[in-house]
């Protein structure tokens, strides 16, 4: 194309902007096809064994408590470690993926991620699976932010929703299978098979990652309009439907273009436009996660010591939780775009929150009560945390997205290493029913800040930036 032609040796920024306006004018007028199939499939299994590894350790713990005599302090240690690792994680990743593409950052992210997972199978005391604990961390950090950037690159105004929910059903997914899995493995073939699982696919699927086209829109901002274009043609040559059969590029104008990306610096994510966005969705990030990784990581270890079930009992009532998130993502999923992300975030908070502090105000004496309450809450609560991945990218513009998804998710990262710790102190100087009203106190913080969220359904990415 002669446009292309004039942006490779230099045209004016007028023609340059001409450009980018038209290729994104293409890319928004193909609808989901095979093409993006084949990409969320691919970075699809990477989300999945990055949840496994995530939540691995939660069902070694049982064995490891009597193996190795660790205490409910070291738990929440070595919990932490991961979490904090996921935090260094999130925040180095970002900026690679900024600086280097999505698909470079994600491919060193889940080798980094699933190597380690292979050295936790071979730690033999405590301090060596804190080490590799802490440096998988850093991998499961990196990866996850930035494939969420990737398939929102890839994703159109009308349907995001559905199609980006579909793909991260796979992190709960992830975790479902990991509690499904982990209650057979694990009292049959030991802790260590937890790590053994998830460490030689991660390594495989790194290398398809590596060859997965790099998102569209970075490259755009990054002024690269022929790798851009390349990219876009396979897009189109995979589907012969154009959401507008008649759109005509000559009528596309200049200022819908996305600006070449300059450098961005940290501290713009808290000024003008930014300012409140920003610091409602770390918020939502940290309230989210404080609940749902205090529960997560906890819930197999409160079955088996403080409501004494037995070991197996224990893994199984553990796992309904991530069933249970499954299964609302999925009615998530297919009612996003018509709910709003405002609305099912705000609400999953308030009635998530009404059910633990149900469970502590009645003491949670019951563990009937507790794998009905703790479950559906969990579950409730967890299709808020992947409607997160959703929401972030969408508020940023292209040239920050991966800095604005990465920083927020580096909230996750530090609740989700507090919460452990603090979950540990509160069972054995306060109690149970203390921690759920722990739990629904933060639950009405996130209802609060989900009611300032801006509403993003059906809108060009380029047009909520503004």
């Amino acid at each position: 194309m002669k446009s292309i032609a004039l942006a490779d040796t230099g045209g004016s920024e007028n023609d340059n902007a001409l450009v980018r306006a038209q290729l994104m004018a293409r890319m928004e007028n193909v609808p989901f096809s095979r093409w993006h199939t084949k990409a969320r499939i691919v970075m699809g299994t990477a989300t999945f064994f990055d949840a496994f590894d995530a939540l691995s350790l939660a069902f070694a713990l049982p064995v490891l408590i009597g193996l190795w005599g660790i205490t409910p302090g070291q738990i929440g240690i070595l919990i932490a470690a991961s979490y904090v690792g996921q935090l260094i994680g999130a925040l180095a990743f970002s900026s690679i993926a900024e600086r280097f593409g999505r698909t470079r950052g994600t491919t060193a992210a889940v080798f980094i991620m699933s190597i380690m997972s292979l050295a936790c199978a071979f730690a033999g005391h405590f301090n060596a699976l804190l080490v590799t604990r802490f440096i998988q961390g850093i991998g499961i950090g990196g990866h996850v932010p930035v494939a969420a950037v990737y398939i929102s690159e890839l994703s159109q105004a009308i349907g995001r929703g559905r199609f980006f929910l579909l793909y991260e059903m796979i992190f709960p997914i992830g975790l479902m299978a990991t509690g499904q899995i982990g209650a057979i493995v694990v009292p049959t073939l030991g802790w260590q098979s937890m790590f053994l699982i998830g460490a030689i696919p991660g390594l495989v699927i790194a290398i398809f990652i590596w060859f997965l086209p790099e998102s569209p829109r970075w490259l755009i901002t990054r002024g690269r309009l022929s790798e851009a274009e390349a990219v876009i043609e396979g897009i189109e040559a995979s589907t012969t439907r154009r959401l507008q059969p008649d759109l005509k590029l000559e009528d596309i104008s200049v200022p819908k273009a996305p600006p070449v990306a300059a450098k961005t610096s940290w501290s713009e994510l808290l000024s003008g436009t930014f300012r409140i966005r920003t610091l409602v969705v770390w918020t939502l990030w940290a309230s989210a996660y404080f609940i749902a990784n205090g529960l997560n990581n906890w819930m197999p270890t409160l079955y088996n010591t403080v409501y004494e079930l037995d070991l197996q009992t224990s893994l199984r009532a553990a796992s309904m939780t991530n069933v249970a998130q499954v299964i609302l993502l999925l009615v998530c999923a297919f009612t996003i775009d018509r709910i709003g992300r405002r609305r099912w975030v705000t609400a999953s908070f308030v009635l998530g929150g009404l059910m633990l502090g149900i469970l502590g105000l009645s003491g949670a004496e019951s563990v009937v009560w507790l794998m009905i309450l703790g479950t559906l809450s969990y579950g409730i609560i967890g299709s808020t945390n992947t409607v997160l991945y959703l929401y972030t990218p969408e508020i940023y513009p292209t040239r920050m997205r991966a800095i604005g998804t990465g920083l927020a998710t580096s909230w996750l990262r530090l609740a989700s290493a507090v919460a452990p710790a603090i979950v540990g102190f509160m069972v054995t100087a306060q109690g149970i029913a203390a921690v759920f009203l722990m739990f629904a106190g933060v639950s009405i913080i996130g209802g609060l800040a989900g009611s300032r969220m801006i509403e993003t359904k059906n809108k060009r990415l380029e047009d909520i930036a503004q």
